[in-house]
This record gives C-alpha cells, sequence and structure tokens, in this order.
C-alpha cells in the first residue's frame, strides 16, 4: 500500500546537505516560540482566577521586572518568530500538497499545518500590533493596567472577541502541537512508527492543553468585558 505524502519543500538549487541544515534552522526557532506559546497561554488563562487578587496582574509584573527582557524578548521571541515565519511563508508558496491525490491523514496534516501557518502570521501582526497601539489606544497594551487593557482590547469588537482570537487561538494550538510532532522526527528523536504513535499522544495533549488555556483566558476576559453580540 502506498504511504505517498506531500512533496517536501527541498528546492532544485538546494543541495541534500543544505536542506538538511535548513530544515533543522527552521525547526530550532519553532521550537523556541512553541515553548513560549505554551508558557503565555498558561499565564494569559490566570485570568480566569479574577482580580481580588488580580493573579494575571501579578504574572505580568514577574515578567516585566526580569533584567535585560528587551532583550530576552528579541532573542528569544521576536527574531525566532521573524525567521520561522518568513521561511514558513516560502514553503507554503513553494510546496506542493497533494491531497487532492493522496488523501492520507499525514498529507492532511501536512495541508492544515501550512493553512495554521497563514492564518498565525495574520494573528500575529494583529495581535502584536494591536498591544503595541498601532490600530489606536482602544487596542493597545499597558503592562501597568495588565487586565483592564487586555479586557478593553479584546472586547472592542464582537468580531475580535468571537472571530479573531478563537481562530487565532485554535491555529495557534493545532500548529504547535502538530510542529512538535514533526519536529521529532526532523530531530530524529521519533524514527519507528511506534514512536511516532506515542510521540503522538503526547503532541495530541498539548494540544488540548494550549487551546483549553487559551480559550479558558478567553471566555474569562469576555465574562469581565461583558461583551454580547447585537
Amino acid at each position: 500500500m502506498s504511504t505517498a505524502t506531500a512533496t517536501d519543500f527541498a528546492p532544485p538549487a538546494v543541495d541534500d546537505q543544505r536542506h538538511f541544515l535548513i530544515r533543522r534552522l527552521h525547526s530550532l526557532p519553532g521550537l523556541l516560540f512553541g515553548g513560549y506559546i505554551v508558557v503565555h497561554l498558561l499565564v494569559n488563562a490566570t485570568i480566569f482566577q479574577g482580580t481580588h487578587p488580580d493573579v494575571y496582574q501579578e504574572q505580568v509584573n514577574k515578567i516585566h521586572s526580569l533584567p535585560f527582557l528587551m532583550a530576552i524578548e528579541w532573542v528569544f521571541i521576536f527574531l525566532p518568530i521573524l525567521f520561522h515565519s518568513v521561511y514558513g511563508v516560502w514553503i507554503v508558496f513553494t510546496g506542493q500538497p497533494n491531497v487532492g491525490r493522496y488523501g492520507y491523514t499525514k498529507n492532511w496534516f501536512y495541508f492544515w499545518q501550512r493553512v495554521s501557518a497563514m492564518v498565525i502570521v495574520a494573528f500575529i501582526l494583529f495581535h502584536v500590533l494591536g498591544m503595541k497601539g498601532f490600530f489606536g489606544s482602544v487596542f493597545s497594551f499597558d503592562a501597568e493596567h495588565a487586565t483592564r487593557t487586555t479586557v478593553r482590547n479584546i472586547t472592542a469588537h464582537w468580531t475580535v472577541a468571537y472571530l479573531i482570537y478563537p481562530l487565532g487561538i485554535l491555529a495557534s494550538s493545532f500548529h504547535l502541537a502538530n510542529g512538535f510532532w514533526a519536529a521529532a522526527i526532523t530531530w530524529g528523536l521519533s524514527v519507528s512508527a511506534a514512536a511516532q504513535r506515542r510521540w503522538g499522544f503526547v503532541c495530541i495533549g498539548i494540544f488540548a492543553l494550549t487551546f483549553s488555556s487559551g480559550m479558558l483566558a478567553l471566555f474569562s476576559v469576555i465574562r469581565h468585558g461583558g461583551i454580547v453580540v447585537h
């Protein structure tokens, strides 16, 4: 039985050794960013604990009290995101998914990994630029008033709370979990089918953890903001 999967993204001009290196250079910042996403969503989920005391504000204060915070953000968050995203977009436009000819599960995962990548790029631009105030003060984030400004941002319009953020959380959680699964193969940690299956169950748990944490934070924000759809 054929187990054909989507054509990988090795361009003809790139030899096997260079392709081997690029795959790992793309995977490594993805792992760094993935670890950050897990922490980020878990911290955001503390909004559920309420404001008396404001646990989320306490977590934000701890983060912003770190020495060399800007350097940490650029080295371990922004630069890995930038490299992983730019090269990932190149993969999207040069890869050749073949789910139309081979409807195997791994081919569909390959396809949805690329779709979720594009969703995440758009979501990150909205989320980061909005929090930085590029879309107006209503979306800006103030670390000294973390809970209040987060609620103001997400409840600014019902499409933000009920469309943009749920889609962003879903895409991020799927891309993270599926990316972790693929990374284990890339780095030679799960070579056999049995190892891939076992690691797959772990990645399902990672998806469940991140998605539930993100949605818990979102619903908590909506509850605080009292947003309704008119």
